[in-house]
């Protein structure tokens, strides 16, 4: 059994994690408080930890430089529609690597995880050409399917057939007995117990989506077609310098969801990942 920590065991513990929680949450405090500065202050020496006159002018100039409001948007139904995507094809094919029995199935699972092994710069330019004779270029599309088809579902498909693997097979036996197909025994069975593995993977899903940068830039063109990370490059002056409090305060907008995101659901993403065990 383990020993309960003293209190004074506890106050040294958690003194020693707050000092080091400081350098991951001094750059969030530092974004916000600076989106509400003038830009003269932002650099002012000693520094400013709050500002001394908020000001939201920033904010404001963002919707006035740029349609942010529409690419917010954008930047959202993507990342829901590819989560969605996501988690259809990764429950259905990481059941199937699991439960069904198939020749070349452990070759076939290693042909997918390779998957992984290939980063996106490599694939960039092909996945261009291709998206170029769909005549897709400068739509979302590709941000939709790229993710779907990629590295995101292969890791997802990983994922859930780990969980599956770790299911009890007494379960489907007796789903059988009853009468229940294949199709049924999945869906009446097995998705419902892996609402832990689905929330991890709708999670990571989501936060890549919403994150993604090198796809918008080679795709999009169109500024009200944007998405956020592609977005937040726009706000720059004449000179091509950047607007250091605009762009700050669309990067506090564009944090905000990923934040939310985080604090609700990180118990639920380490425990979804936790029960998927590692049987292989």
């Amino acid at each position: 059994m383990s020993r309960e920590l003293s209190p004074r065991a506890k106050l040294l513990l958690y003194g020693a994690l707050l000092v080091l929680a400081v350098p991951f949450v001094f750059p969030t405090w530092w974004m916000v408080t600076s989106s509400l500065k003038p830009v003269a202050d932002i650099f002012a020496f000693p520094p400013q930890l709050l500002p001394t006159n908020p000001r939201l002018e920033a904010y404001q100039r963002v919707f006035e430089l740029q349609p942010f409001g529409r690419q917010y948007l954008n930047s959202l139904y993507i990342a829901l529609v590819v989560t969605v995507g996501t988690l259809a094809v990764s429950a259905l094919a990481g059941y199937a690597f699991a439960r069904i029995r198939f020749r070349g199935q452990n070759v076939l699972f290693l042909v997918v995880l390779a998957g992984l092994l290939v980063p996106s710069e490599v694939t960039i330019v092909p996945l261009f050409q291709m998206f170029f004779a769909a005549g897709l270029i400068d739509t979302h599309w590709p941000l939709i399917l790229v993710p779907i088809l990629g590295a995101p579902s292969v890791l997802a498909t990983f994922i859930m057939r780990q969980f599956f693997i770790a299911l009890p097979g007494e379960l489907e036996e007796a789903a059988r007995v009853d009468g229940l197909g294949r199709f049924a025994t999945f869906w009446r069975i097995a998705l419902p117990l892996a609402r832990p593995a689905l929330g991890a993977v709708a999670i990571f899903t989501f936060l890549h989506s919403w994150n993604l940068y090198l796809e918008p830039i080679v795709f999009l063109s169109t500024p009200e077609r944007f998405t956020l990370p592609q977005a937040l490059t726009q706000f720059v002056d004449a000179y091509g310098g950047p607007m250091w409090n605009v762009q700050l305060a669309a990067a506090s907008m564009t944090a905000l969801p990923v934040l939310v995101v985080f604090v609700i659901a990180q118990k639920q993403f380490v425990e979804g990942l936790a029960h998927t065990g590692l049987k292989g």
